[in-house]
């Protein structure tokens, strides 16, 4: 019953550019996304992270390396994992997005993305969404059993990647159909919280951009006190009392 905590990265020169970045090489954070980061780092300070994971691409590294430093201490351990990066765009990596929307694709990603496989390219990778967000959860899946292994239930970890790709995790994380993922926001910079348990996950917060402190360390004392399958694992029903 580890808690992950997901981060989009914060804003970057792709995202005021009207760009879509995918893996295009050299895209980091514009200063509005720097200052975004830097608070989410400020905002997590009061709980202690066991890890933080981290896409390979450089505005998620500049992200993860903003939310490690404003942790106490040594700070947590760092990881990178292919496995939460960037959708692969194929043929639309940097390409426009008001050029992209006049492409018929561009409603099937809209109304039907189990069906889209991105156009192949000679030099970006191109997959489907389907694999995306396969891929993303096992990788976030694996990652989660470990923590919990190395550092015990209600154990807190970050994981920073990027917009479509959390949105495929919490469509799934809700038992939803990745065909009504796009019903779901995912803003630069913003903090989404899931914790898992045996029969299914539990998302406690969606598309945060808030300021206020994020203090989950009574979740996580809560959490490393239940025994493995007690009523811990179970919705409250009318909605409990929360945590401390």
């Amino acid at each position: 019953m580890a808690v992950l905590v997901v981060v989009r990265h914060g804003r970057s020169t792709a995202n005021t550019a009207g760009v879509l970045a995918g893996w295009s090489p050299g895209v980091c954070l514009d200063d509005k996304g720097i200052a975004q980061a830097t608070r989410v780092g400020e905002r997590l300070a009061p709980t202690p992270l066991a890890a933080v994971v981290t896409s390979p691409l450089d505005r998620c590294q500049q992200t993860a390396d903003l939310i490690a430093a404003g942790q106490q201490g040594p700070g947590p351990a760092r990881h990178t994992d292919a496995g939460i990066g960037e959708c692969h765009y194929g043929a639309w990596t940097g390409r426009p997005l008001k050029e992209l929307a006049a492409e018929p694709l561009w409603q099937d990603v809209q109304h039907r993305p189990s069906t889209v496989r991105f156009p192949p390219h000679d030099d970006f990778a191109a997959e489907s969404m389907v694999e995306m967000r396969d891929r993303a959860v096992a990788t976030i899946t694996a990652w989660d059993q470990r923590i919990e292994e190395e550092h015990g239930p209600g154990a807190v970890w970050v994981a920073v990647s990027h917009g479509d790709v959390i949105k495929s995790l919490v469509s799934h994380a809700l038992g939803s159909s990745l065909d009504r993922f796009q019903r779901i926001i995912i803003d630069p910079a913003s903090v989404t919280i899931v914790r898992t348990a045996p029969q299914h996950p539990f998302v406690l917060r969606v598309n945060d951009t808030g300021s206020d402190p994020i203090d989950l360390t009574g979740l996580s004392r809560e959490l490393a006190r239940q025994q493995p399958g007690g009523p811990g694992d179970d919705a409250p029903v009318g909605g409990g009392a929360g945590s401390d």
